[in-house]
C-alpha cells in the first residue's frame, strides 16, 4: 500500500500548533486542532494548492527550498526538520544509503561493551532493540521479561512504569526515537510489526504516535527505580556504530561517588555472585 508518510506528518504538525504560537491571529470558527492549511502555506511562502497536494499526497516531490520553507512554519527543531526531509526523500546522503539496521554486533563492539564493567553499556537498533547487552545492563533490566525491545518493555510491560520515575516522558521519547526511525525506512516490516502491536494494545502509545513527535536518542538523564538497589539517578550518552549504520552503542553513567554509583556497585555485586534479594519494592 503506498501510505502519505509526509501528509500524515505535515498534518499532525500542523494540528500541534495554534495561531498564537506563530504569531497570527485566529480568525472565524475552527472546526479543526490548529492552524489551517491556507495558514501554513502563507507562513511558509507556499502555494496554498501546492500545499494541499502535499497534504494529501498527490504532490510527492517538493524542492528543498520548500521543505526548508514549511520546516519554519511549523517550527520543526533539528531532528523534526531531518525527519521531514528524509520523508520526503530530499537528501539521499550516506545515512540514506543503508535504511536497515544489522541484527549482529560485531565481535569487537561485544568486546567494548565488556569493558565497562562498572556502567550499564548496550546496542540498540533503530526500532530499539537491544541487540547486546553488558552484565550490569543485563542486571539493570532484569525487572523487565523479556528485556528485547525499549518501546515494548516501556508500554506493554507492568514493569515500565514502576522502573521508570519519569514514565510520561520516557514514553515521550521512545515514540519520537521510533518516529525518527520511521522516516529512514517508513515501511519497515520490523517496524510496522513492532507499531501495530504496540498500537493494539497500548492506547498510550497510540496517542503519542499520532502527535508525530521526532527526536534522536545523544544524552539525556534517566531517573530509574531498581527492585533490588531502590532509586538511581543516571545519565546516558548515545553513540552511532560508524561500520554498522542504525546501530547505536549506549552508556549509563553514575555521578561518581554518589548514591547512585553505589547503588550501580551493589547491583553488580548482586549479579556476579548470584546473591540477589527479594523483589518486593515495588
Amino acid at each position: 500500500m503506498d501510505e502519505n508518510h509526509l501528509g500524515e506528518f505535515l498534518r499532525a504538525r500542523r494540528a500541534g500548533l495554534r495561531p498564537g504560537d506563530v504569531g497570527m491571529v485566529s480568525h472565524g470558527t475552527r472546526r479543526v486542532a490548529g492552524l489551517r492549511r491556507e495558514e501554513v502555506a502563507v507562513l511558509g511562502g507556499v502555494n496554498a494548492d501546492y500545499y494541499t497536494r502535499l497534504e494529501q499526497g498527490r504532490e510527492r516531490n517538493p524542492s528543498p527550498q520548500v521543505l526548508d520553507a514549511l520546516a519554519r512554519a511549523l517550527r520543526l527543531d533539528t531532528d523534526a526538520r531531518a525527519h521531514l526531509f528524509r520523508l520526503a526523500r530530499s537528501t539521499p546522503g550516506e545515512e540514506e544509503l543503508s535504511v536497515h539496521t544489522a541484527a549482529s554486533v560485531s565481535p569487537a563492539l561485544r568486546q567494548l561493551l565488556d569493558g565497562y564493567p562498572h556502567t550499564p553499556a548496550f546496542v540498540l537498533s533503530r526500532t530499539l532493540d537491544l541487540l547486546a547487552v553488558n552484565a550490569l545492563a543485563e542486571a539493570l533490566f532484569t525487572p523487565f521479561d523479556p528485556a528485547d525491545n525499549l518501546a515494548r518493555m516501556t508500554f506493554l510491560d507492568p514493569a515500565g512504569r514502576h522502573f521508570y520515575t519519569d514514565w510520561e516522558q520516557v514514553a515521550q521519547a521512545t515514540v519520537a526515537n521510533l518516529r525518527q526511525a520511521a522516516g529512514f525506512d517508513p515501511d519497515s516490516p520490523p517496524l510496522r510489526r513492532l507499531v501495530a502491536g504496540l498500537t493494539e494494545r497500548s492506547p498510550d502509545f497510540t496517542r503519542l504516535w499520532n502527535a508525530h513527535g521526532v527526536r534522536g536518542k545523544t544524552q539525556d538523564a534517566k531517573n530509574l527505580r531498581h527492585p533490588e538497589v531502590g532509586p538511581l539517578a543516571l545519565t546516558y550518552q548515545a553513540f552511532d556504530v560508524r561500520d554498522a549504520p542504525g546501530q547505536q552503542l549506549v552508556i549509563y553513567h553514575a555521578e561518581p561517588g554518589s548514591p547512585s554509583a553505589h547503588a550501580l556497585g551493589l547491583l553488580g555485586s548482586l549479579h556476579a555472585t548470584g546473591r540477589r534479594p527479594e523483589l518486593d519494592q515495588w
